[in-house]
């Protein structure tokens, strides 16, 4: 049996102790330090009895680890991924890829490159009920998918605000939330090839928005709407109806509705409707439940993660892929500024 892959992380705050925490559960990797410079996480890699190091490049120095997990703030991860793939270190980057396509872009040639294989951290990939919608979607059970409805609808407590940096543009539910769904949605239902978006800020009036509505065309012809706000108590949201994380108190509604020619799909609550004899509006509905396997999906990436480095599998989620979905988002932002209709194939193509 080989020895177990030693990971580094790169970031102690909550989603990096989450992984901190999988790594030590897991039987195919062990921990070879942690990258903070804040005297918290010093402390905490100390009560880990692990290695501390406030500089990455130290520790990629005197660990010479088999992979690094960055959960860093969003600005840091071109530059560690970078020297991550210049030391030769398989990575796993908490999503998004990089704080921008332009720097996405710079990654994804240090990648080509280097040959260093790296993934993305959008995590709800390896969910079954995930896996699940995209193969309904795909096997053509829907028939012609025709619209998507996302919901992303909940009240962030009023302390999660004491951050400066959730309070100013970058730190709102665009880009630290719905970039989770616009994965889930490209992942599902393919490509994402217009956007038009509004976005408002009247709840709070911070620079950032609170609240988003917004208008996508998919590449297979299905339109989609999305509906985003931070500000409301509300149960339509995949941290609340998904009990992926049992943090978050568990609701039994939907949060995404695929709609196609010969049925239609509720998320995460798996319900599939459709007509059982003749079709039309005066005939009876026939509902079924779908019921996908149970597991953590952050425990699957860590699995995954470890699957890549070994060379046995390839990355689920790569930055290239990743820089899609960002891409995505800063469509929305662009949409939503300029209330024009936009690409995200241009700022694609912009950005390189």
């Amino acid at each position: 049996m080989s020895a177990p892959m030693r990971i580094a992380v790169a970031g102690a705050g909550m989603i990096g102790r989450r992984h901190i925490e999988l790594i030590g559960a897991s039987p195919d990797c062990v921990l070879a330090g942690i990258v903070d410079p804040s005297l918290a996480a010093k402390d905490y890699a100390q009560s880990r009895n692990t290695s501390w190091h406030a500089d990455h490049r130290a520790l990629l120095a005197q660990e010479k680890p088999d992979g690094m997990i960055i959960a860093s703030p969003n600005a840091l991860h071109l530059q560690l991924a970078l020297d991550c793939a210049q030391a030769g270190v398989p990575t796993l980057i908490e999503k998004p890829v990089t704080d921008t396509v332009t720097a996405a872009q710079r990654l994804c040639a240090a990648i080509r490159r280097t040959g260093i294989p790296m993934l993305v951290g959008h995590h709800r990939r390896h969910n079954p009920i995930i896996k699940v919608a995209r193969e309904t979607v795909a096997n053509g059970k829907l028939g012609r998918l025709t619209a998507v409805v996302g919901l992303w609808l909940l009240k962030k407590p009023d302390d999660y605000f004491e951050a400066a940096w959730r309070r100013e543009q970058g730190g709102g539910p665009l880009l630290i939330n719905l970039i989770h769904d616009i994965d889930n949605l490209r992942f599902i239902c393919g490509e994402i090839t217009e956007v038009q978006a509004l976005t408002s800020n009247n709840v709070r009036g911070f620079a950032v928005e609170d609240t988003a509505a917004l208008l996508m065309r998919f590449a297979n012809g299905a339109l989609g709407t999305v509906t985003v706000s931070d500000a409301t108590p509300a149960p339509w949201s995949w941290e609340l109806a998904s009990g992926e994380n049992p943090a978050y108190p568990k609701q039994d509604q939907p949060c995404y509705i695929f709609s196609g020619t010969e049925g239609s799909l509720s998320v995460p609550n798996m319900e599939l409707w459709s007509y059982a004899q003749r079709p039309g509006w005066y005939a009876p509905l026939s509902r079924a439940t779908i019921a996908p396997a149970t597991f953590d999906p952050l425990a699957e990436q860590l699995r995954h993660f470890c699957a890549v480095i070994a060379g046995r599998e390839q990355p689920l989620i790569s930055a290239e892929d990743a820089m899609g979905t960002l891409a995505v988002v800063e469509a929305v932002s662009e949409a939503a500024r300029t209330g024009q209709t936009i690409s995200p194939g241009r700022i694609l193509e912009q950005a390189a």
